[in-house]
C-alpha cells in the first residue's frame, strides 16, 4: 500500500512520523525537497524527516492524507487529482468542515484531528496525541487494521458528522477569542471574554441542532470546562496565524457555521460580529 501525506506542517509531519517503521510506504509532500527536524516533546527524541516536492511527484497513491491549512487547499486541488488513481481514498486532516466539497474525487473522508504540535521552520515539535477520527466503512476498517502497528490511531465512527460538529464548536469558542484577544488561552480569565466564548458556543450549538445533530444540553458548560484544563500559555492555530499575519481558516470554522445558520434562518449576532472582525484580519494578511 502506498500513502502520501500532503503538508509538512505540525500535523502532517507528525502523521508521517507516526507511520514510520511500518509496512506502509509513506511520502511526506510539500513545496520543496527539504529535510525537517522532528522533535518528540515527551521523550526529547529528534529525527530527520525528508520532504519531497509535491509539484515533482507523479506517483498514484492508494491513500492521501491532506494536512495543509484550509486556506491552502485550493492551490493544491490539481495536485491531489494528479496523485489519485480511480480507487484512491483521501482523508482531509484539517480544521473545520466543508472542504471536502471542493474535491471532485468520489472517495473523500473529512477527519477530526487530535494531534498537538507546533512548527517553527525547519523544526517541528509534537506535543501530544496521534489520533484521527474518520467515518467507518470497509476501506477505513482495512486501513485501521494495517496501521495497528503504528503510532497513528485511526478511530472509526459510525456518524462522523457528530464528531466534526463537536470539534467545530470547540474550535469556534477558543479559536475566536484567542485570535480576537491576541492572547493565549489565559484570555478566558477575563469574564467578558469567557462570556463571549460561551455565547459563541451557544449560537453554534443551536445551528448544529438545526442541522440534525443531537448534543447534551450541558455541552457549552462541558466545553468551557475543557478549556479550563488548557495551559495558560497555550495558543490556538488561529491565534498563531493572526499574530504571524497569515490567512485565517475562518471559511471552514466560523464561516461554515454562519452559512449553516443562514440556511436555517438562525440569528447569530455574536458569531456575525466576531466573523466580521476576523475577516478584516484575514484580508489584511492576504494583502500584506
Amino acid at each position: 500500500m502506498t500513502l502520501a501525506v500532503i503538508g509538512p506542517g505540525a500535523v502532517g509531519t507528525s502523521i508521517a512520523m507516526a507511520l514510520a517503521n511500518t509496512s506502509v510506504q509513506v511520502d511526506l509532500l510539500g513545496k520543496r525537497d527539504e529535510t525537517l527536524t522532528f522533535h518528540e516533546y515527551a521523550t526529547s527524541e529528534q529525527h530527520a524527516v525528508s520532504v519531497k516536492a509535491l509539484k515533482h511527484t507523479n506517483t498514484h497513491y492508494d491513500w492521501l492524507i491532506v494536512a495543509v491549512k484550509t486556506t491552502q487547499l485550493d492551490a493544491i486541488l490539481a495536485d491531489i487529482e494528479r496523485l489519485c488513481h480511480k480507487e484512491t481514498r483521501i482523508i482531509l486532516a484539517q480544521n473545520g468542515y466543508g472542504q471536502h466539497d471542493k474535491i471532485a474525487h468520489p472517495y473523500v473522508y473529512p477527519a477530526v484531528v487530535y494531534i498537538s504540535g507546533q512548527k517553527t521552520h525547519p523544526h517541528v515539535t509534537h506535543f501530544r496525541d496521534y489520533r484521527l477520527h474518520v467515518q467507518e466503512d470497509p476501506h477505513t476498517r482495512a486501513l485501521a487494521q494495517i496501521l495497528t502497528s503504528s503510532k497513528l490511531e485511526l478511530t472509526l465512527e459510525r456518524n462522523i458528522e457528530h464528531n466534526i460538529w463537536y470539534k467545530l464548536l470547540v474550535n469556534l469558542g477558543i479559536n475566536t477569542v484567542t485570535a480576537l484577544g491576541r492572547d493565549t488561552s489565559k484570555v478566558l480569565k477575563y469574564p467578558s471574554m469567557a462570556q463571549l466564548c460561551r455565547n459563541l458556543i451557544d449560537e453554534g450549538l443551536r445551528v448544529a441542532q438545526a442541522d440534525g445533530l443531537q448534543f447534551e444540553p450541558s455541552l457549552t458548560d462541558d466545553i468551557m470546562t475543557i478549556y479550563k484544563g488548557y495551559p495558560e500559555d497555550m495558543g490556538t492555530s488561529m491565534y498563531y496565524d493572526l499574530t504571524h499575519q497569515k490567512p485565517l481558516e475562518i471559511d471552514a470554522i466560523q464561516g461554515y457555521i454562519q452559512k449553516r445558520a443562514q440556511v436555517h434562518h438562525i440569528a447569530t449576532p455574536h458569531l456575525d460580529t466576531a466573523l466580521a472582525l476576523l475577516l478584516y484580519e484575514h484580508e489584511k494578511a492576504q494583502t500584506s
